[in-house]
């Protein structure tokens, strides 16, 4: 598997390895070439659909949290409360860490039930549900980590949707959660045409709803 930086190759990653390989390579270049090249708007997205869900009373936990765009959006959308960050790749987070934008940096697989010591009164989650990353496995292990009546907004890539069958695993988290709603969206803007004329249109649905 190679380890070069691009989009293509992220969408063709098989396993944490890859995951790992890859994003090694990409944590130092990954704001300033990448999500700036290909107009990067999804991590926006996700923070403006949590905040409408109302300002979060409590700790906000950043999942897949990478370089922390997700956490800056939120920041500039006002909100000043803790925020963690939990990403597999410790150089993703060690970009993350430089920003001063988190609480706490966790470095975990999200499929697995989250190594943290506290319940969180929101999650929010961009770009991590996608092509060779994560499927909706990880949905059980980070309800475990809400508080009742937590509020969730989290994106997935509209290519996996039905593929890795999202919309059965919600039906199938059931009292779980609450008052469901999907979004589309648009991943990048018109700076991505030119970047990446194959994936500029790529689109996202982002997931909103409150855990029980």
């Amino acid at each position: 598997m190679t380890t070069k930086p691009d989009l293509s190759n992220a969408y063709a990653l098989q396993g944490a390895d890859d995951c790992l390989r890859l994003y090694a390579g990409w944590a130092d270049s990954y704001d300033s070439d990448w999500a700036v090249s290909m107009d990067y708007r999804l991590p926006a997205e996700v923070a403006a659909a949590l905040m409408r869900m109302g300002t979060p009373d409590g700790a906000v936990l950043d999942v897949g949290a990478g370089t922390g765009l997700m956490a800056a959006a939120l920041r500039g959308l006002g909100f000043q409360g803790p925020v963690d960050a939990v990403d597999l790749s410790t150089e993703m987070l060690a970009v993350a860490r430089q920003k001063g934008l988190y609480r706490a940096l966790i470095q975990a697989d999200i499929t697995r039930p989250l190594p943290v010591a506290t319940r969180y009164a929101a999650i929010a989650s961009s770009g991590t549900f996608t092509h060779g990353h994560v499927g909706p496995e990880a949905l059980p292990p980070l309800l475990d980590a809400t508080l009742p009546g937590a509020s969730v907004a989290l994106s997935v890539n509209a290519g996996v949707w039905e593929s890795l069958g999202f919309a059965a695993a919600l039906d199938a988290l059931g009292p779980r959660i609450r008052d469901l709603q999907v979004d589309e969206v648009a991943i990048y803007g018109d700076g991505a045409r030119q970047a990446d004329p194959a994936h500029a249109g790529d689109r996202a649905l982002i997931v909103r709803f409150h855990a029980t």
